[in-house]
């Protein structure tokens, strides 16, 4: 066995005490009320795609998701001309407590592919393929959703992304072809963002932030948080000079074990990102 290959199950172990560490400092700060008053408000959701929200979104037709979270100051800092969401501080105030949401992907539709329309084509275009989008800003891709009021509520808090309208031009281009109903769309989409934002690789983003980390540590991370070998299924996704400010994590989900996510065999492989060996965790200052 290599001196590389012996000193690894010791890393593992390292890194779980980490993320564990790293959860528990969270959690005692986010405090005992916060905890509370979010237990109350889940079990007062209204139906049973609210109770239920990933067992409620079927996925047929397509073999995966990749659920697609951002971390809101470093897209902010990697933008020259940033949006709305990244200029208004009200918009910006509880960014810093985790990811938000920037979509849930199917990946490729068999029917499309009976087609031909291949896996880049239906990255760039998505259900446009079938409706085209209308010209102007994301507000023109689709009508006002109509969410019921717990979930807007919770959606508001998630996706800062929505005063750009990018709830309505996500769900244009990823859903509304599919037959995925808006409700149970975004209330899925909003669990896996509590969920991830919850667990300790959630933690232990939250906890670096203003610093700086190696690449391999948020995956380390996330595989203390989600199982061995998850790691595979994250990609990282970074801009600005060398690819070293962390914007994104992308997590690929099977569709048939969507009601299962976060478990490891929910997960499914995706293509390594192209970040740096060392990362920054930006803020807001």
């Amino acid at each position: 066995m290599s001196l590389r290959a012996w000193h690894r199950p010791w890393q593992r172990l390292a890194m779980a005490l980490l993320v564990s560490v790293a959860a528990a400092f969270v959690a005692q700060g986010a405090g005992a009320e916060n905890a509370q008053a979010s237990r109350v408000e889940g079990a007062q959701a209204s139906g049973a795609k609210e109770t239920a929200p990933l067992a409620g979104l079927s996925g047929e037709g397509f073999e995966h998701y990749t659920l697609a979270l951002t971390w809101h100051p470093g897209f902010c800092a990697s933008r020259s001309r940033p949006p709305q969401e990244c200029r208004d501080p009200a918009l910006r105030e509880g960014t810093d407590r985790g990811f938000v949401l920037h979509g849930l992907w199917p990946s490729l539709p068999e029917r499309f592919v009976e087609r031909g329309v291949d896996r880049r084509r239906w990255w760039r275009d998505g259900c446009f393929l079938e409706t085209p989008r209308a010209d102007g800003s994301f507000c023109r891709a689709h009508p006002p959703l109509n969410l019921p009021a717990e979930l807007d509520r919770r959606l508001e808090a998630a996706m800062p992304g929505r005063a750009s309208c990018l709830d309505r031009y996500q769900y244009a281009k990823h859903a509304a072809c599919l037959a995925l109903p808006e409700a149970a769309y975004f209330a899925a989409s909003v669990a896996m963002v509590e969920a991830v934002n919850e667990s300790a690789f959630g933690a232990f983003v939250t906890l670096n932030q203003g610093g700086e980390v190696a690449r391999n540590a948020l995956i380390d991370a996330f595989e203390a948080a989600f199982g061995e070998q998850s790691g595979r299924t994250l990609r990282l996704t970074c801009g600005g000079r060398g690819n070293r400010l962390l914007t994104e994590v992308r997590i690929g989900i099977a569709a048939d074990r969507l009601a299962d996510f976060p478990a490891a065999d929910s997960l499914v492989r995706q293509a390594r990102g192209r970040c740096a060996t060392r990362v920054r965790i930006a803020r807001f200052e």
